[in-house]
């Protein structure tokens, strides 16, 4: 629909029949040019990482712009149990890693500054589940960020 855009993926598990290109990625480092993209975007990506925040600042040197990120924040340890059940669900009949690397907010904010980035913006709900299985797998667990390099 959109043919002045160019998407592409990377995964350390590339799988076939997706609907964008997906090359095959390391886990460290991104396949692409400096300043490559307007705009990189990771969902669901930061908790299966090894070096989370290596992988923050591949994402801002592919990137001329803003970074979008799609993940999680573990609030208190029911959270953490919550966020474990629902990776090991939805990932581990892949073999994707999973290290459950979840960070509170203020660790997000931490990891986000060291990485020379700012949220422009943060939706804490994103009403992903049908009721009631929201009342257990939202809960503040998701959040979607746009941030934007610091100057």
């Amino acid at each position: 629909m959109r043919p002045d855009l160019r998407i592409e993926g990377v995964d350390v598990l590339v799988r076939g029949g997706t609907p964008i290109p997906v090359r095959q990625f390391d886990g460290r480092q991104l396949p692409f040019a400096d300043g490559e993209f307007d705009v990189s975007m990771a969902v669901d990506v930061f908790h299966h990482a090894a070096d989370p925040e290596v992988l923050m600042a591949e994402m801002k040197r592919v990137s001329r712009g803003n970074l979008v990120i799609k993940d999680h924040f573990a609030h208190k340890a029911l959270s953490r149990l919550v966020l474990r059940a629902m990776d090991w669900v939805g990932n581990a009949p892949h073999g994707v890693r999973l290290p459950y690397n979840y960070w509170t907010e203020a660790e997000w904010r931490a990891v986000w500054a060291r990485g020379g980035v700012r949220p422009a913006a943060i939706i804490r709900r994103l009403h992903l589940y049908p009721f009631p299985v929201s009342l257990i797998c939202d809960s503040n667990l998701h959040f979607l960020a746009t941030l934007e390099p610091m100057r």
